[in-house]
């Protein structure tokens, strides 16, 4: 059987990647709910942002993209512990959790409706299902799934194009499985779904993640994979340069010169990540291979720091969605709202009325509160996965 660098100890240049993913991302989420004007703006709407704006949505595109990447690059390491039955089984059970925690704990965390009146499919839906596929297709050589992937990437913008009658059978899965960015499939007057991930552009990422987890076997030594994946790093770099100068295929949103020359550099790098297309996807996935490249050997205290972080990812994600919504329902009684106005007439959203947050300034420091504070449960929950065996463990 193959042998890796997972059989005998965890890979850290994962974990720092993915521990740096985690708290990236949460910028985002805390300027979701703590921006003074996320309900109402667009920070990617350059006739209306600011670069600082644009820049604190824009850095956290690179998260969901290197996560999904890891999580298929983790799958492969996990099967060299199991047979090909075993890991498929593993992973589709795994995903079918994952589905269920989209919708039942992070759709509660979001909206803290407990009548479930918007179920939200995100990031973690998306890993779910291409989970449960990838489970499918385990028992194909890790070179046809990466070719898969391959495909899928290049290909799914393809898809964009294709019109159909709206609202039937055939474009609401068109829509949940390839194109969707942002659609809303009501269930009835009062329930409705928001689809933002399409599930197979991710699932591709997936894909090509479990291909690369090949360069993690025994036989590669760590100077020799530092070099490959630079080297992919940077042709994704040139892929994506070529693509976005030629300004045709790859990206539904053509970039554009605008009013001065950093606004036209922000239209540059103002790709699609919903759903996330060829350039996002070249782009993004260029930073992760290098991070992973730099961090091979990477030692020190911000290392350390990082590798807490990466190392539980799913507690991490859970924990820190429902710290942000237990701030916002604090600081909205601070701010002097009224009971009644936990609920916004047409938002499913619960504590988040018209006015509500602060400058961007003020996010920022509350971001660090947050991933600050987190550090020493992720740090006992690290130590209690190492230390103890229980199968549940896996899931989490």
């Amino acid at each position: 059987m193959t042998t890796s660098l997972s059989t005998k100890q965890r890979v850290q240049s994962i974990d720092i990647l993915r521990g740096i993913i985690m708290l990236i991302m949460a910028i985002d989420h805390t300027r979701e709910y703590f921006h003074i004007g996320a309900v109402t703006s667009d920070p990617t709407n350059l006739a209306t942002t600011t670069p600082v704006l644009f820049f604190t949505r824009w850095i956290t595109h690179f998260c969901a993209p290197a996560f999904v990447f890891l999580s298929g690059l983790s799958a492969y390491l996990a099967g060299t512990r199991r047979t090909k039955g075993g890991l498929s089984g593993f992973l589709i059970k795994r995903g079918l959790w994952l589905v269920f925690v989209e919708v039942a704990l992070i759709t509660l965390a979001l909206s803290l409706n407990p009548l479930y009146n918007a179920i939200a499919l995100q990031v973690i839906w998306a890993i779910g299902v291409s989970m449960i596929l990838l489970g499918l297709l385990v028992r194909l050589p890790a070179r046809v799934i990466g070719l898969i992937g391959i495909l899928i990437i290049v290909g799914h913008d393809l898809l964009n194009n294709i019109k159909l009658p709206p609202n039937g059978t055939e474009d609401v899965l068109m829509k949940l499985f390839f194109t969707a960015r942002g659609t809303l499939f009501f269930l009835d007057k009062t329930h409705v779904v928001f689809a933002l991930y399409a599930v197979i552009p991710w699932t591709g990422v997936m894909l090509l993640g479990y291909a690369f987890g090949g360069l993690y076997q025994a036989k590669y030594k760590p100077t020799d994979r530092k070099v490959l994946l630079i080297y992919a790093s940077l042709l994704l770099f040139l892929v994506f340069m070529a693509l976005r100068l030629v300004n045709a295929y790859g990206d539904p949103a053509p970039w554009s010169a605008q009013k001065n020359g950093l606004f036209t550099f922000m239209s540059f790098l103002n790709v699609s990540k919903y759903p996330p297309s060829l350039m996002y996807t070249c782009l993004t996935l260029s930073a992760a291979l290098l991070v992973l490249a730099l961090t091979e050997k990477s030692a020190g205290k911000l290392a350390e720091f990082f590798k807490v972080y990466g190392s539980v990812p799913f507690f991490y994600y859970v924990c820190h969605f429902y710290l942000i919504r237990i701030l916002t329902v604090i600081v909205f009684f601070l701010q002097a709202f009224k009971p009644s106005q936990i609920i916004t007439p047409n938002s499913p959203f619960l504590f988040a009325p018209p006015g509500f947050g602060f400058s961007i300034g003020i996010v920022y420091l509350i971001w660090l509160a947050i991933i600050l504070s987190l550090y020493y449960p992720c740090k006992w929950f690290s130590n209690y996965k190492k230390t103890h065996k229980q199968w549940w463990l896996s899931y989490l």
